[in-house]
């Protein structure tokens, strides 16, 4: 009898040089995101930062839209600072 239990693949992890390249953006875009907050989510792991490849996928994919005036799908933040509420002062 043969067994047919498979185990699932052990989480993939890319380092931001291979996150970018994977989702067409440079490392520095990466790292923009990450000190604004509208990026991927990511990982320390002994200092180092990792992205998981289901999470670079699940970015990218809240970004998905089929036209122009698509207005169903979420905005993906450009990777610079929030803008500041109209009529905030410096």
């Amino acid at each position: 009898m043969m067994d047919t239990h498979f185990s699932p693949l052990p989480e993939r992890f890319l380092r931001t040089p291979e996150a970018g390249r994977l989702l067409g953006v440079s490392g520095r875009t990466l790292e923009k995101h990450r000190t604004y907050g509208t990026g991927p989510t990511y990982r320390k792991i002994g200092g180092r930062v990792v992205y998981a490849v289901a999470d670079l996928q699940d970015w990218a994919e809240r970004g998905r839209r089929a036209s122009t005036s698509d207005v169903t799908a979420e905005r993906l933040a450009p990777a610079r600072p929030p803008s500041r509420m109209p009529g905030a002062q410096r």
